[in-house]
């Protein structure tokens, strides 16, 4: 199968905003899309890639009546204690209302300030903190919050 989107969780969820996307230790997670990843043998890899050939839920043609997704999607807003989780059920409705392109477009724009925070700002405990905040906060709050930290810079938007 051919994969477009390797920063791009089959779920949903923007690996490419990831701590553990951006390090270079060895344990540095190349997506869930990575040929390490899908050895490990998630069940929606499984079932949207090598079952039903999609790149992506929203792609499957049974994604409305999913329940394993919907599962999925309920657990991040209700109980996961991972914050990026919690934007999984808005990032998909933005995904169905604008267009994979439109999402794929803020979700690179969202990692060229996150990179920007880590190397400016990073002291070396804050990168998941950044992660989240990149995740969940406006582009343009996290603008306003930038341009206070450091007096000016770039603008993203």
């Amino acid at each position: 199968m051919d994969i477009k989107y390797p920063e791009m969780g089959i779920c949903g969820l923007s690996c490419q905003l990831c701590p553990m996307y951006h390090t270079d230790a060895k344990s540095r997670c190349e997506g869930c899309k990575s040929k390490s990843r899908i050895t490990l043998g998630c069940s929606f890899i499984t079932c949207a890639m090598k079952n039903k050939e999609v790149e992506f839920c929203w792609e499957c043609y049974e994604s409305l009546n999913c329940e394993k997704w919907r599962k999925h999607r309920e657990a991040g807003v209700k109980y996961d204690s991972f914050k990026c989780y919690q934007k999984l059920e808005e990032d998909i409705i933005f995904i169905q209302e604008n267009g994979f392109g439109e999402y794929k477009r803020l979700q690179d724009i969202r990692e060229e300030i996150l990179n920007y925070m880590l190397d400016n700002f990073n002291e070396g405990r804050s990168k998941s903190y950044y992660c989240v905040a990149v995740t969940v906060m406006k582009i343009e709050e996290i603008n306003e919050a930038l341009v206070k930290a450091k007096g000016t810079v770039n603008n993203f938007v």
